[in-house]
């Protein structure tokens, strides 16, 4: 049996190949990469999960020695049967989107054509339960059409994708947990930014960080069917240490994040975890503008848990005010930063973010905040009253100021405010 950290190695590299492989078709740190390697990888990741759970209801799959050989003696009833039984966080493929009938037609003629077939049908026949909402209610599927990213020999570039998979397998370390898969997770995702190449530290909070914060707030062991949330979730990292100290199944994720790219790779951080029942509630949209989990009643949404790592300077004065109107009296009841003559880009914000988040707290709920150290010592303005309410409701638990430089998108130093 391979042991956990040589799977990890064999893992990584299964990534660097696939990189390798759009470096050689000039996709090298272009802004589309990211998504061919993370949906391969998940295409992957998903096809040997089926399998998987197939071989585990029946065993004359698993003990067969060409899987994909037996797989077509079943019958489609047969085979339906089977697939029912299935847990919901595993996605429904067809037989003929299988990793195995891809690599079968390989040869043929616009096999590109067939290799994005096969991912458009598995993100369909999955889009009820895999699919991100927008705020305004579209579904951002989970693959789209890969090889239109490259310009020439696109069978060519599709061939040497699925013949890097082939030879890879994931299902026998699907009885592990949290730990590699979010070291896998930060490996798949540490070399893009934005719409170019260089490093995705922007979407990412430094492990053993998220690790601390959701260590201090869980502190009792009989947490059970509470709800977890981030207004700026990013690529997930807070939210997957989080509900990992509660339980997976003990915990519901909601989140929102302007960012289209990250509500995507927090899917995919949200699979990798065992936490698919939560991807319905993953929202793409902007928290400050336009709130998305409302109650029925229409008031802000409230939950148990919260964690956040918001941006803490972006420009948001072609919006501002909107914001400045009766609905958000009470949500921002410190105020809204003033636009500036210059530097709008220098807008503080995370002081939105802090009043959002104490808001949205249930009256029992507990919250971690990444914020700059600055905020802890201002001595007038948003931050000031800020400070002064957290100190007369007894909401603020703690602080903890952080080392220099612990945070890669930042040089500013950095605390972690605790609300209970």
């Amino acid at each position: 049996m391979t042991s956990t950290a040589q799977f990890e190695t064999q893992t990584k590299a299964l990534i660097d190949d696939l990189k390798s492989v759009c470096a050689n078709y000039g996709l090298g740190n272009d802004g589309n990469e990211f998504k061919i390697i993370t949906q391969v990888f998940l295409y992957k990741f998903l096809n040997d999960k089926y399998v998987y759970e197939l071989k585990q209801l029946e065993p004359d799959l698993a003990k067969a020695d060409n899987f994909d050989d037996a797989l077509k003696t079943y019958s489609e009833d047969d085979l339906e049967m089977l697939t029912m039984q299935i847990s919901e966080n595993t996605a429904r493929i067809a037989p003929k989107n299988l990793l195995s009938r891809l690599f079968e037609q390989q040869n043929k003629d616009q096999f590109a054509d067939i290799f994005d077939e096969t991912l458009v049908s598995v993100a369909k026949d999955n889009i009820d339960i895999f699919s991100v909402l927008t705020q305004g209610g579209e579904k951002v599927v989970l693959f789209e059409n890969l090889s239109k990213y490259v310009t020439d020999n696109r069978d060519a570039f599709c061939k040497a994708l699925v013949n890097k998979l082939v030879g890879f397998s994931f299902e026998h370390i699907f009885t592990q947990k949290f730990d590699f898969f979010a070291t896998i997770f930060e490996y798949l995702i540490k070399d893009y930014n934005t719409n170019a190449g260089g490093k995705y530290a922007e979407y990412f909070t430094p492990h053993a960080v998220a690790k601390i914060m959701a260590a201090c707030l869980v502190s009792d062991e009989n947490v059970n069917n509470v709800t977890c949330y981030d207004p700026s979730a990013g690529s997930g990292t807070l939210l997957m240490n989080l509900a990992h100290a509660i339980g997976e199944d003990k915990c519901t994720i909601y989140s929102q994040d302007i960012s289209q790219k990250s509500s995507s790779l927090l899917r995919l951080n949200l699979i990798l975890n065992n936490l698919v029942h939560s991807i319905q509630n993953i929202i793409q949209g902007n928290t400050i503008l336009s709130p998305y989990h409302k109650q029925d009643n229409g008031q802000l949404e409230q939950f148990d848990y919260i964690v956040s790592n918001p941006p803490f300077k972006l420009d948001f004065s072609d919006y501002s005010a909107d914001l400045d109107s009766k609905a958000n009296k009470e949500r921002f009841f410190a105020g809204i930063p003033n636009i500036p003559k210059s530097k709008k880009d220098s807008m503080a914000i995370y002081l939105l973010f802090i009043q959002h988040i104490m808001h949205s707290l249930t009256p029992k709920g507990k919250a971690a905040i990444v914020v700059p150290t600055g905020f802890i010592t201002a001595q007038s303005g948003i931050d000031k009253k800020i400070r002064q309410k957290l100190v007369e409701s007894k909401m603020l638990a703690g602080v903890v100021s952080m080392p220099s430089n612990i945070f890669a998108t930042t040089g500013t130093n950095v605390s972690i405010l605790f609300f209970r």
